[in-house]
Protein backbone atom coordinates (compact mmCIF):
# COMPACT_ATOMS: atom_id res chain seq x y z
CA UNK A 1 0.00 0.00 0.00
CA UNK A 2 2.60 2.46 1.01
CA UNK A 3 5.24 1.43 -2.25
CA UNK A 4 1.89 2.00 -4.28
CA UNK A 5 1.56 5.62 -3.17
CA UNK A 6 5.35 6.24 -3.31
CA UNK A 7 5.04 5.31 -6.83
CA UNK A 8 2.11 7.64 -7.34
CA UNK A 9 3.63 10.87 -5.79
CA UNK A 10 6.95 9.85 -7.80
CA UNK A 11 4.82 10.02 -11.29
CA UNK A 12 3.00 13.21 -9.77
CA UNK A 13 6.01 15.24 -9.10
CA UNK A 14 7.40 13.83 -12.72
CA UNK A 15 4.92 15.61 -14.59
CA UNK A 16 4.64 18.53 -12.63
CA UNK A 17 8.66 19.33 -13.24
CA UNK A 18 8.09 17.52 -16.78
CA UNK A 19 4.84 20.35 -17.62
CA UNK A 20 6.75 22.80 -15.72
CA UNK A 21 9.91 22.84 -17.79
CA UNK A 22 7.67 22.99 -20.65
CA UNK A 23 5.50 25.87 -19.96
CA UNK A 24 9.40 27.57 -18.95
CA UNK A 25 11.21 26.70 -22.03
CA UNK A 26 8.03 27.97 -24.08
CA UNK A 27 8.23 31.59 -22.35
CA UNK A 28 11.93 31.50 -23.25
CA UNK A 29 11.51 30.52 -26.22
CA UNK A 30 9.03 32.97 -27.08
CA UNK A 31 11.39 35.63 -25.68
CA UNK A 32 13.95 34.43 -28.07
CA UNK A 33 11.81 34.46 -31.19
CA UNK A 34 10.43 37.89 -30.66
CA UNK A 35 14.00 39.25 -31.62
CA UNK A 36 13.97 37.69 -35.06
CA UNK A 37 10.19 38.13 -35.85
CA UNK A 38 10.65 42.07 -35.67
CA UNK A 39 13.90 41.80 -38.16
CA UNK A 40 12.50 39.61 -40.58
CA UNK A 41 9.12 41.40 -40.60
CA UNK A 42 11.07 44.95 -40.53
CA UNK A 43 13.37 43.51 -43.48
CA UNK A 44 10.45 42.15 -45.23
CA UNK A 45 8.67 45.27 -45.46
CA UNK A 46 12.02 47.17 -46.51
CA UNK A 47 12.68 44.56 -49.76
CA UNK A 48 10.74 47.17 -51.87
CA UNK A 49 12.99 49.99 -51.17
CA UNK A 50 16.57 47.64 -51.35
CA UNK A 51 15.26 46.00 -54.49
CA UNK A 52 15.39 49.74 -56.01
CA UNK A 53 18.05 51.09 -54.74
CA UNK A 54 21.50 49.99 -53.53
CA UNK A 55 21.80 49.93 -49.35
CA UNK A 56 25.19 52.10 -49.37
CA UNK A 57 23.08 54.76 -51.11
CA UNK A 58 20.52 54.44 -49.10
CA UNK A 59 22.67 55.19 -46.13
CA UNK A 60 25.02 57.60 -46.91
CA UNK A 61 22.54 59.82 -49.56
CA UNK A 62 21.66 63.21 -48.06
CA UNK A 63 18.42 64.04 -49.99
CA UNK A 64 15.23 63.45 -48.31
CA UNK A 65 12.63 63.94 -51.14
CA UNK A 66 10.21 61.45 -51.26
CA UNK A 67 8.09 62.31 -54.04
CA UNK A 68 11.06 62.41 -56.08
CA UNK A 69 12.09 58.75 -55.12
CA UNK A 70 15.14 60.45 -53.17
CA UNK A 71 15.60 58.42 -49.45
CA UNK A 72 18.94 59.56 -47.73
CA UNK A 73 18.84 58.75 -44.45
CA UNK A 74 22.79 60.03 -43.56
CA UNK A 75 21.05 63.23 -41.94
CA UNK A 76 18.80 61.09 -39.58
CA UNK A 77 21.55 58.49 -38.75
CA UNK A 78 23.97 61.56 -37.77
CA UNK A 79 20.91 63.24 -35.79
CA UNK A 80 20.35 60.22 -34.22
CA UNK A 81 23.92 59.78 -32.90
CA UNK A 82 24.56 63.52 -32.13
CA UNK A 83 21.15 63.72 -30.17
CA UNK A 84 22.23 59.84 -28.23
CA UNK A 85 26.14 61.26 -27.63
CA UNK A 86 24.86 64.42 -26.02
CA UNK A 87 22.48 62.54 -23.67
CA UNK A 88 24.84 60.25 -22.68
CA UNK A 89 27.89 62.65 -22.23
CA UNK A 90 24.77 64.63 -19.68
CA UNK A 91 23.67 61.15 -17.51
CA UNK A 92 26.78 59.45 -17.39
CA UNK A 93 28.66 61.26 -15.02
CA UNK A 94 25.80 62.65 -13.58
CA UNK A 95 24.11 59.38 -12.87
CA UNK A 96 27.47 57.99 -11.18
CA UNK A 97 28.03 60.69 -9.13
CA UNK A 98 24.64 60.91 -7.93
CA UNK A 99 24.74 57.27 -6.89
CA UNK A 100 28.02 57.06 -5.61
CA UNK A 101 26.79 59.71 -3.09
CA UNK A 102 23.77 58.36 -2.05
CA UNK A 103 25.20 54.66 -1.76
CA UNK A 104 28.50 55.85 0.13
CA UNK A 105 28.43 58.67 1.48
CA UNK A 106 24.81 59.55 2.24
CA UNK A 107 23.00 58.40 5.11
CA UNK A 108 20.81 55.34 4.42
CA UNK A 109 17.47 56.99 5.36
CA UNK A 110 18.11 59.47 2.44
CA UNK A 111 18.12 56.67 -0.01
CA UNK A 112 14.71 55.33 1.42
CA UNK A 113 13.50 59.18 1.00
CA UNK A 114 15.15 59.51 -2.62
CA UNK A 115 14.15 56.50 -4.05
CA UNK A 116 10.53 57.11 -4.49
CA UNK A 117 11.34 60.13 -6.62
CA UNK A 118 13.65 58.20 -8.94
CA UNK A 119 10.97 56.09 -9.68
CA UNK A 120 8.41 58.50 -9.92
CA UNK A 121 10.59 60.68 -12.66
CA UNK A 122 10.99 56.77 -14.23
CA UNK A 123 7.27 56.80 -14.65
CA UNK A 124 6.45 59.88 -15.65
CA UNK A 125 5.03 59.95 -19.87
CA UNK A 126 7.60 60.89 -22.25
CA UNK A 127 4.82 63.67 -23.72
CA UNK A 128 5.11 65.45 -20.09
CA UNK A 129 9.05 65.74 -20.32
CA UNK A 130 8.31 66.89 -24.01
CA UNK A 131 5.94 69.79 -23.27
CA UNK A 132 8.32 70.21 -20.42
CA UNK A 133 11.04 71.09 -22.92
CA UNK A 134 9.28 73.16 -25.01
CA UNK A 135 8.28 75.33 -21.60
CA UNK A 136 11.59 75.16 -20.42
CA UNK A 137 14.88 73.92 -22.10
CA UNK A 138 13.53 75.31 -25.44
CA UNK A 139 13.61 79.25 -24.30
CA UNK A 140 16.77 78.06 -21.90
CA UNK A 141 19.00 77.03 -25.10
CA UNK A 142 18.14 79.85 -27.10
CA UNK A 143 19.51 82.31 -24.72
CA UNK A 144 22.32 80.02 -24.27
CA UNK A 145 22.45 80.54 -28.71
CA UNK A 146 22.37 83.97 -28.51
CA UNK A 147 24.87 84.28 -25.54
CA UNK A 148 27.26 82.69 -28.01
CA UNK A 149 26.09 84.98 -30.41
CA UNK A 150 24.03 82.24 -32.45
CA UNK A 151 21.05 82.46 -33.64
CA UNK A 152 18.73 79.90 -32.37
CA UNK A 153 15.39 79.37 -31.75
CA UNK A 154 16.13 76.75 -29.12
CA UNK A 155 14.46 73.57 -30.96
CA UNK A 156 17.55 71.96 -31.20
CA UNK A 157 20.16 68.96 -31.00
CA UNK A 158 20.89 70.08 -27.46
CA UNK A 159 17.58 70.54 -26.31
CA UNK A 160 16.94 66.80 -27.47
CA UNK A 161 19.93 66.14 -26.08
CA UNK A 162 19.05 67.60 -22.41
CA UNK A 163 15.88 66.16 -22.38
CA UNK A 164 17.05 62.62 -23.70
CA UNK A 165 19.17 62.86 -20.67
CA UNK A 166 16.83 63.59 -18.15
CA UNK A 167 14.57 60.86 -18.86
CA UNK A 168 17.56 58.39 -19.14
CA UNK A 169 18.89 59.30 -15.66
CA UNK A 170 16.70 57.71 -13.46
CA UNK A 171 16.67 54.38 -15.40
CA UNK A 172 20.63 54.71 -15.49
CA UNK A 173 21.19 55.97 -11.68
CA UNK A 174 18.59 52.94 -10.05
CA UNK A 175 21.01 50.29 -12.29
CA UNK A 176 24.18 51.89 -10.55
CA UNK A 177 22.49 52.53 -7.00
CA UNK A 178 21.62 48.70 -7.28
CA UNK A 179 25.30 48.02 -8.67
CA UNK A 180 26.97 49.70 -5.77
CA UNK A 181 24.24 48.30 -3.01
CA UNK A 182 25.69 44.49 -4.15
CA UNK A 183 29.20 45.17 -3.56
CA UNK A 184 31.00 43.25 -0.42
CA UNK A 185 30.95 45.33 2.62
CA UNK A 186 34.19 43.51 3.52
CA UNK A 187 35.76 45.07 0.16
CA UNK A 188 35.65 48.55 1.40
CA UNK A 189 36.80 47.68 5.01
CA UNK A 190 39.57 45.85 3.79
CA UNK A 191 40.56 48.93 1.77
CA UNK A 192 40.19 51.60 4.57
CA UNK A 193 41.64 49.39 6.96
CA UNK A 194 44.99 49.32 4.76
CA UNK A 195 45.01 53.09 5.21
CA UNK A 196 42.95 54.52 2.12
CA UNK A 197 40.92 57.22 1.91
CA UNK A 198 37.24 56.97 1.72
CA UNK A 199 37.60 58.97 -2.12
CA UNK A 200 40.79 56.80 -2.79
CA UNK A 201 38.95 53.34 -1.73
CA UNK A 202 35.85 54.23 -4.51
CA UNK A 203 38.00 55.31 -6.69
CA UNK A 204 40.42 52.78 -7.10
CA UNK A 205 38.27 49.74 -5.52
CA UNK A 206 34.65 49.75 -5.95
CA UNK A 207 34.76 51.54 -9.28
CA UNK A 208 37.07 48.91 -10.60
CA UNK A 209 34.92 46.54 -8.86
CA UNK A 210 31.95 47.43 -10.36
CA UNK A 211 33.29 48.35 -13.84
CA UNK A 212 30.68 45.53 -15.56
CA UNK A 213 27.84 46.56 -13.64
CA UNK A 214 28.48 50.76 -14.46
CA UNK A 215 29.25 49.44 -18.15
CA UNK A 216 25.52 47.71 -18.33
CA UNK A 217 23.85 50.37 -16.96
CA UNK A 218 25.42 53.02 -19.33
CA UNK A 219 24.66 50.74 -22.59
CA UNK A 220 21.13 50.24 -21.37
CA UNK A 221 20.94 53.85 -20.93
CA UNK A 222 22.48 54.62 -24.82
CA UNK A 223 20.18 51.98 -25.99
CA UNK A 224 17.08 53.41 -23.97
CA UNK A 225 17.90 57.03 -25.32
CA UNK A 226 18.58 55.78 -29.22
CA UNK A 227 14.93 54.44 -28.98
CA UNK A 228 13.08 57.50 -27.36
CA UNK A 229 10.68 59.44 -29.87
CA UNK A 230 7.85 61.37 -28.66
CA UNK A 231 9.67 63.90 -25.96
CA UNK A 232 12.73 64.35 -28.60
CA UNK A 233 10.85 65.45 -31.84
CA UNK A 234 8.72 67.82 -29.28
CA UNK A 235 12.08 69.51 -28.77
CA UNK A 236 15.21 68.88 -31.43
CA UNK A 237 13.35 70.83 -34.45
CA UNK A 238 12.58 68.00 -36.98
CA UNK A 239 14.62 69.73 -39.82
CA UNK A 240 16.42 67.14 -42.60
CA UNK A 241 19.79 69.08 -42.33
CA UNK A 242 23.69 68.25 -41.15
CA UNK A 243 23.90 70.49 -38.09
CA UNK A 244 26.68 72.65 -37.74
CA UNK A 245 26.83 73.11 -34.11
CA UNK A 246 24.22 71.98 -31.18
CA UNK A 247 22.32 74.72 -31.57
CA UNK A 248 21.00 73.81 -34.75
CA UNK A 249 17.78 71.73 -35.81
CA UNK A 250 18.29 67.98 -36.32
CA UNK A 251 15.79 65.13 -37.39
CA UNK A 252 16.55 61.60 -35.08
CA UNK A 253 15.36 58.49 -36.86
CA UNK A 254 12.68 57.87 -34.54
CA UNK A 255 11.24 61.09 -35.21
CA UNK A 256 11.48 60.41 -38.80
CA UNK A 257 9.53 57.16 -38.22
CA UNK A 258 6.61 58.90 -35.66
CA UNK A 259 6.38 61.87 -38.00
CA UNK A 260 5.42 60.34 -41.02
CA UNK A 261 4.02 57.25 -40.59
CA UNK A 262 0.36 56.89 -41.64
CA UNK A 263 0.73 59.92 -43.69
CA UNK A 264 1.35 59.86 -47.16
CA UNK A 265 1.64 56.28 -47.91
CA UNK A 266 0.10 56.81 -51.14
CA UNK A 267 3.97 57.98 -52.50
CA UNK A 268 5.63 54.98 -53.87
CA UNK A 269 8.46 53.12 -51.39
CA UNK A 270 7.22 55.60 -48.66
CA UNK A 271 6.26 52.89 -46.65
CA UNK A 272 9.00 50.36 -47.66
CA UNK A 273 11.33 53.55 -46.64
CA UNK A 274 9.95 53.96 -43.16
CA UNK A 275 10.40 50.37 -42.43
CA UNK A 276 14.24 50.69 -43.23
CA UNK A 277 14.49 53.66 -40.77
CA UNK A 278 13.25 51.17 -38.40
CA UNK A 279 15.24 48.19 -39.09
CA UNK A 280 18.23 50.74 -39.30
CA UNK A 281 17.46 51.82 -35.67
CA UNK A 282 16.89 48.28 -34.82
CA UNK A 283 20.27 47.07 -35.98
CA UNK A 284 21.79 50.41 -34.52
CA UNK A 285 20.68 49.40 -31.27
CA UNK A 286 21.46 45.82 -31.34
CA UNK A 287 24.68 46.44 -32.38
CA UNK A 288 25.54 48.67 -29.49
CA UNK A 289 24.11 46.01 -27.26
CA UNK A 290 26.31 43.57 -28.66
CA UNK A 291 29.63 45.23 -28.15
CA UNK A 292 28.45 46.18 -25.09
CA UNK A 293 28.91 42.67 -23.80
CA UNK A 294 31.81 42.39 -25.51
CA UNK A 295 33.42 44.92 -23.48
CA UNK A 296 32.04 44.32 -20.22
CA UNK A 297 33.01 40.70 -20.55
CA UNK A 298 36.56 42.14 -21.66
CA UNK A 299 36.41 43.66 -18.52
CA UNK A 300 35.11 40.86 -16.41
CA UNK A 301 38.02 39.18 -17.30
CA UNK A 302 40.83 41.76 -16.65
Amino acid sequence: MISALKIKQAGRRFWVDRVSTIWMFAGLSFILVIPLAIFLGLLIKSLPLLYDQSIWTILSGTQWSPMKGNFGFLPFIVGSVLVTILAVCITAPTSLMTSIYITQFAPKRFLKMVHPVIDILAGIPSVIYGVWGILTIVPLVAGLASWFGIRSTGYSILAGGIVLAVMSTPYVLNMLIEVFRSMPVGLKEASLSLGSTYWECIKHVLLRKGLSGILAAFALGVSNALGNTIAVLMVVGNRVQFPSNVFEAGYPIPALIANNYGEMMSIPLYDSALMLAALLLFVMVTSFNFASRYVIQKSEVG
